[in-house]
């Protein structure tokens, strides 16, 4: 790696930095104003609202991590084409590929740095982030795992293994104790409706209340569950699958297919985790097309909104490719890399014709 190879990787990667810096800022005000409009529920303040937006840093900047990379990629190197620098180095023999190939470089080690931070970091530090929260907020002990989510009113603690929509939830289990700590009633539910406050109407209930004398098992097509738990704790600690990390994802899906249920949707958040960080290299990719090659005095800022145009526009297609995916039941690798794998072909296209 020579000296040009070195001041182009350096560049890109304080350019990214600064876009991921700017980017953070702006989404950041927007939720820090959000949280602040809940304020003053519970014990919901102003230091848990701090504490939230410095666990949720992480998952910040892994999301924005390709949109910061187009967008200091094209600043970085438009303001190398606006003074000259690319035409220096294509004058002294560096040609097209030689400068990709340094960019490529700086983008290896943001791709690096955002696996780090979406596998190890990034959901943890979520999961941690809407726990406090919702625990600040309703004065409610709350756990999450893998396989549901531990909940306690009381003297009860409660085992929710589905959260089906908002205020529906299934297989639940209700463990009561006594003043001792001894269970003296375990409740299972197929299913549990949020009727109104502090009342859920659970259905095909089994019950077994335990006493000196023995066992007794009872069974009821319905009972009202009178807790203070509301749909809003629930929702709150529920981990979506694109922000699971993907150990998580692979233990999950196969807990699924093991119980034939439905696994579409987490295997399709499966491999666009496995395929995001990349999607830094293809946006560095889009962003060449506009600097490399272009001559004097044409102004960066065109560039820069046709290159946020694409950004957005990427984002939005593979969104709604990947709900189409899981509507229409298609192949979850295919849904996860069609998008990106269209973009890098017409970025590919596009370097081609700067030769």
């Amino acid at each position: 790696m020579n000296t040009l190879d070195r001041y182009i990787i350096k560049e890109v990667l304080k350019g990214t930095l600064l876009a991921l810096i700017m980017l953070y800022a702006l989404f950041n005000l927007f939720s820090l104003k959000d949280e602040l409009s809940h304020r003053g529920v519970g014990d919901y303040d102003l230091k848990h609202i701090l504490m939230y937006l410095g666990l949720m840093i992480p998952h910040y900047l892994y999301e924005l991590m390709p949109s910061a990379a187009l967008l200091g990629s094209l600043f970085v190197l438009g303001g190398m084409a606006n003074h000259r620098e690319l035409m220096a180095m294509r004058v002294s023999g560096v040609s097209v590929y030689g400068i990709l190939r340094s960019v490529m470089f700086a983008g290896m080690i943001l791709v690096t740095f955002s696996f780090v931070i979406g596998e190890f970091i990034g959901p943890d530090a979520e999961k941690k982030a809407k726990i406090l929260r919702s625990v600040a907020k309703t004065r409610m002990p709350v756990a999450k795992t893998i396989e549901g989510l531990w909940l306690r009113d009381g003297n009860q603690f409660v085992y929710v293994k589905d959260v089906l929509t908002e205020g529906e939830i299934a297989r639940i289990n209700i463990y009561e104790l006594d003043e001792q700590r001894h269970l003296q009633k375990l409740t299972y539910a197929n299913r549990g409706r949020y009727l109104d406050k502090e009342k859920w109407l659970l259905t095909e209930v089994l019950t077994s209340e335990i006493s000196a004398q023995g066992v007794t098992k009872g069974h009821a097509d319905e009972s009202i569950w009178a807790s203070v738990i509301d749909p809003g704790v629930v929702d709150a600690v529920v981990v979506e699958p694109e922000n699971m990390s993907l150990m998580d994802l692979s233990t999950y899906i196969a807990f699924l297919q093991e119980n034939k249920q439905d696994a579409a949707k987490f295997e399709l958040a499966f491999w666009a985790r496995l395929i995001n960080p990349f999607i830094t290299l293809v946006m560095l990719l889009v962003s060449a097309p506009f600097v490399v090659g272009v001559g004097r005095g044409i102004s960066l800022g065109p560039r820069m909104m046709l290159g946020i145009l694409i950004g957005m526009s990427f984002n939005i297609v593979d969104n709604t490719v990947g709900q189409m995916g899981i509507v229409y039941g298609l192949n979850p690798l295919f849904v996860a890399v069609l998008p990106s794998s269209i973009i890098l072909l017409g970025a590919l296209y596009a370097i081609g014709r700067l030769r």
